[in-house]
This record gives C-alpha cells, sequence and structure tokens, in this order.
C-alpha cells in the first residue's frame, strides 16, 4: 500500500478517538523491517544506508542504519522528523521516495536534537524539499549556528554542521499541523538543551488509531574533561526530563537512535510493536548511566 493511499486512510479517520485500539497493533511490514536488519548487520556508522519500512498507519521509518528519520503522510502534505547526517541526506531523499512520497510535498521539518548525526543533514533537506523548519526555542542557538551549545556535555568533542533557518519557534505542549497531522513538541532537556521529543496519533493501521511518541535521547553522555559532578544543573535537567517522561504513555515508542529502544527489531515483529512499560524502561536505562556517570567522577578541586 502507497503513502498516498495510507494519508487517505489517515484522514478519515482522523477523527477517531486517540485512545488505543484494544487489539495490539502488528507492525505494517516486517519484511521491510528485516531488510534494514540484514542490510545493516554489523555497520555502526551513522550514515550507513538502510532500506525504507512502514511502521504503522502513516508513519515511515526513512533513516540510517543507526540513526531514525521519520516520515509522516497526510494528504494535505508530510512531515520529516530528523534528518540525519550530511552524508546520509541522499539516502533519506531516496527513501522518502520509496515511500511513495515526493520530497518536495514535505511541509514541515522537526528536530530531536542539535547534535550533527540527527540535523547535519538539515540543511540539504530544506533546500531538496522546500520544507520549513520548526524548532523549540532552547534549540535555537545551535541550529542557527552549526555548533552545539557550550554548555552542552559532548562540545568540544562533537562535529559542527550547516546552520538553518529556522521558520517558526515552538513552545512546549505547542502542536504543530499539517492537515490531519498534529505533533506535540515536548521539552526533554538534558542531552542538549533543545532536546525535544514528538506525540502524534496515527490511525489506517491494523489496530486502529494509535499514539506515538518519538522520545529524544536521554543518554548522559560526557566527552573530554566533562563531569557531570561539576554540573549540579544539567543533572537537576536530566532529572526533571526524566520524571517527565516516566509518567508518560508513550504508546509506539520511537526514538532517534532505533536501537535504543528496539525499533528495528519491534518492527520486524520480533518484540510487540507497542510496550506499555517502554518508557519507563527508556528512563530507567538512562537513570542508571547518568548515576554511574556521578559515580565515576568527582569534583573539581
Amino acid at each position: 500500500m502507497s503513502a498516498k493511499t495510507l494519508a487517505l486512510a489517515a484522514l478519515l479517520l482522523a477523527g477517531a478517538p486517540a485512545a488505543h485500539a484494544a487489539s495490539a497493533p502488528a507492525p505494517a511490514d516486517p519484511v521491510a523491517a528485516r531488510a534494514i536488519l540484514s542490510a545493516c548487520a554489523g555497520k555502526d556508522s551513522f550514515s550507513d544506508p538502510a532500506p525504507a519500512a512502514h511502521v504503522y498507519g502513516n508513519v515511515w521509518y526513512v533513516g540510517t542504519c543507526t540513526v531514525s528519520a521519520i516520515l509522516l503522510t497526510s494528504p494535505q502534505g508530510n512531515v520529516l522528523i530528523d534528518a540525519v547526517t550530511e552524508q546520509a541526506a541522499p539516502s533519506i531523499l531516496a527513501n522518502i521516495r520509496a515511500a511513495g512520497v515526493d520530497p518536495r510535498t514535505i511541509r514541515w521539518i522537526v528536530t530531536s536534537h542539535e547534535h550533527f548525526d540527527h540535523v547535519g543533514g538539515l540543511a540539504t533537506l530544506q533546500r531538496a524539499t522546500g520544507a520549513k523548519i520548526a524548532a523549540l526555542r532552547a534549540g535555537l542557538p545551535a541550529l542557527t549556528s552549526g555548533r552545539t551549545s557550550p554548555a552542552d556535555p559532548q562540545a568540544g568533542h562533537i562535529d559542527p554542521f550547516a546552520p538553518v533557518r529556522v521558520d517558526r519557534v515552538l513552545r512546549d505542549g505547542e502542536v504543530l499541523r499539517v492537515g490531519p497531522l498534529a505533533l506535540t513538541a515536548l521539552a526533554t532537556p538534558g542531552h542538549t538543551e533543545g532536546s525535544t521529543s514528538w506525540r502524534w496519533t496515527s490511525c489506517g493501521g491494523n489496530a486502529g488509531c494509535q499514539r506515538f511518541t518519538y522520545v529524544d535521547s536521554l543518554t548522559a553522555l560526557p566527552l573530554g574533561s566533562y563531569r557531570f559532578a561539576d554540573h549540579p544543573d544539567r543533572v537537576a535537567m536530566f532529572r526533571r526530563t526524566f520524571a517527565r517522561v516516566r509518567a508518560w504513555d508513550c504508546g509506539i515508542l520511537l526514538t532517534p537512535h532505533p536501537s535504543a529502544s528496539d525499533l528495528i527489531e519491534r518492527m520486524a515483529g520480533q518484540a510487540p510493536l507497542r510496550d506499555p512499560g517502554a518508557c519507563r524502561t527508556l528512563v530507567n536505562e538512562a537513570q542508571d548511566r547518568l548515576n554511574k556517570a556521578l559515580k565515576d567522577t568527582t569534583p573539581r578541586p
């Protein structure tokens, strides 16, 4: 089934309740997901191309082997979440076409966080699609300069990226709409100041309307001489985000790195696509990593 047909189905069902259907959602195309697993075996580059795969309803995976890009389709235009690396832009565009979508029909591109592996291809994809970019205010300095914030735990040890023009500044909890698509921007700072998670409802799949949550990276990853014990404000930022995400009913969980949530394996039918405890599990793992980072370091004198 093409993305256009699925988008029409989503439009017809847009008025349906957002609550989960009683039956568990099945992945739309396990064969395509297994093709990703096969093509990506042993590969760990951010830019290694992967084939496109239909996730559910009007949701498509169009990213690489190790970094997600998510395409949401509708008859009134489409939305792309994340842009991967500059080197991956040609494969992202090819995957969008493989999903049956003309890249020029993408109306908005939004992002998870302002690191090169997620926004490195943003400028190229903006030019190729003509799409506008929306982001939370906290992410603007990095997105418009192409450099991570000096306060970022990875600052000075992560590649710069081409700066972009941000066309719309969103508030936490604000909804971005394209026809029947309605994406809610959710601030989840910690990994970067502008870290943003996204929530929407997808209809037209095999189990009716389903909530999706694209939860941004929660990992506390210090590089170089950065020590979290020296930055209690950053630690508090992470802990507030952990508490927020832990309380969510995430529905079908997606993550900027698919391995963080076994996304491709779930798309392949190797585990349930929807797990009621998925967000709690994600937070528990991130919290353990932060606690370990704090134990492994001591404040500077």
